[in-house]
């Protein structure tokens, strides 16, 4: 049976979360429907700019996406840190920049005065708040239910747009959020809707290149912040450079029209993740496949079931691509 998602969070063993969506009915989010002989190109543009708008105000960063023809694909990252450092006036701006709230924060927030009264509602309201703000299932449904709504309006009709409840995967280890990376920034190549990383439409990896030829990285994605472990800022630890070829090298390696191989600075990247270089190419062609629940070493995966009292460790075999110390 399916665990509840908050059953399947565990920040001690890492803040890092991939969720996928996909649409139901012959639905489609964007590009053309053969059945129909509609195009929804556009579909695209309403997940990006809400993606980000929910990004502002939510302590979740976004770390990879690709939108595909009938599904989604997110890495996110909680900032458990940033939502506890929020002062009890901020958490409510950020709430009130999704939801209007109700009579009594709308009046704290103007500054208003709160009767003695009512300072007990308010406080247990903005842990409530608080607590939203860093919440996957929040941040997914806030991204799912518009998005269904608008095209439910579109086609004219009524009824259940994505198929379920998303589905979540707990990154465990460095290894394991580069390679759920690379695979959300393919899945264009691999789906033949691209060619190359920066002709992919709607994906970070396009968003990455484009501000990288700037010498800048996107405000709107999580950062790549290099290898230095000492007074860092959040962002993931590797080199923008480095993530950016081992993702061109691993797409051309895909591709059937193109040959391609693992430089040599990618493969001093894939030394450092523990990854044994003939497992990677399969290991992106066929992450959807291998993984259907935490991805990691099978040290982590270990950790992430006692933190979680789980009882079997699902989804061991799928380790054996990582390698094990």
């Amino acid at each position: 049976m399916p665990r509840p998602r908050r059953t399947q969070i565990s920040l001690e063993d890492t803040p890092y979360y991939h969720c996928c969506s996909r649409v139901v009915r012959r639905a489609f989010l964007c590009g053309d429907d053969a059945y129909s002989g509609k195009n929804y190109d556009h579909r695209r543009s309403w997940i990006e700019s809400l993606l980000f708008e929910l990004a502002a105000a939510f302590a979740i960063d976004v770390a990879a996406f690709a939108v595909m023809s009938n599904h989604l694909h997110v890495v996110l990252r909680i900032d458990i840190e940033t939502a506890n450092r929020w002062t009890d006036r901020e958490v409510l701006e950020q709430w009130h920049k999704l939801f209007n709230g109700d009579d009594l924060t709308r009046k704290f927030t103007k500054g208003e005065l709160v009767e003695p009264h009512e300072v007990v509602k308010l406080k247990h309201t903005i842990a409530i708040y608080r607590s939203r703000l860093c919440d996957i299932s929040w941040f997914m449904r806030c991204l799912n239910e518009p998005i269904a709504r608008q095209a439910n309006q579109e086609d004219n009709c009524m009824g259940r747009f994505w198929e379920g409840r998303f589905k979540s995967q707990a990154l465990l280890d460095e290894g394991a959020v580069l390679a759920c990376m690379a695979y959300v920034d393919l899945n264009p190549i691999r789906a033949k809707m691209a060619a190359t990383p920066e002709q992919s439409e709607h994906t970070s990896v396009q968003l990455r290149i484009q501000a990288a030829l700037k010498g800048e990285q996107p405000k709107k994605l999580l950062p790549f912040i290099g290898n230095e472990r000492d007074n860092q800022p959040n962002g993931i630890a590797f080199s923008l450079t480095d993530y950016l070829e081992l993702v061109d090298d691993t797409g051309r390696n895909i591709r059937d029209d193109k040959r391609g191989a693992i430089s040599e600075k990618s493969a001093n990247v894939l030394t450092r993740l523990n990854i044994p270089h003939e497992n990677w190419v399969k290991l992106i062609s066929e992450f959807g496949q291998f993984f259907h629940g935490p991805v990691g070493t099978l040290q982590a995966l270990t950790h992430y079931c006692e933190h979680l009292e789980k009882r079997r460790r699902h989804f061991a075999m799928s380790c054996k691509h990582f390698k094990i110390d």
